[in-house]
């Protein structure tokens, strides 16, 4: 199933949309990391455990997204959305 999601994407527009795919991967996986880094050297200037920080700030980093779906998705009457 993966490779033919790959040949779609090349046969829809080229090979544009493969790259828009890996910068996004590249990008979250990044993001993810500095996600992490940050909640650590919060832990550590507030002295707080890291499990703690890891409850809470990557907690409310990692549910914000989802969140964010859900809101929008009922203001655009996109109610399926908004229950899943």
């Amino acid at each position: 199933m993966g490779i033919k999601l790959i040949d779609d994407l090349i046969a829809a527009n080229g090979y544009l949309n493969l790259i828009v795919l890996i910068i996004g991967f590249v990008i979250l996986i990044k993001g993810a990391d500095l996600l992490v880094d940050s909640a650590a050297k919060i832990a550590e200037l507030l002295g707080v455990s890291a499990f703690i920080i890891g409850l809470s700030v990557v907690a409310f980093g990692t549910s914000t997204p989802e969140v964010a779906v859900g809101v929008f998705s009922a203001m655009n009457k996109a109610n399926q959305l908004s229950l899943g």
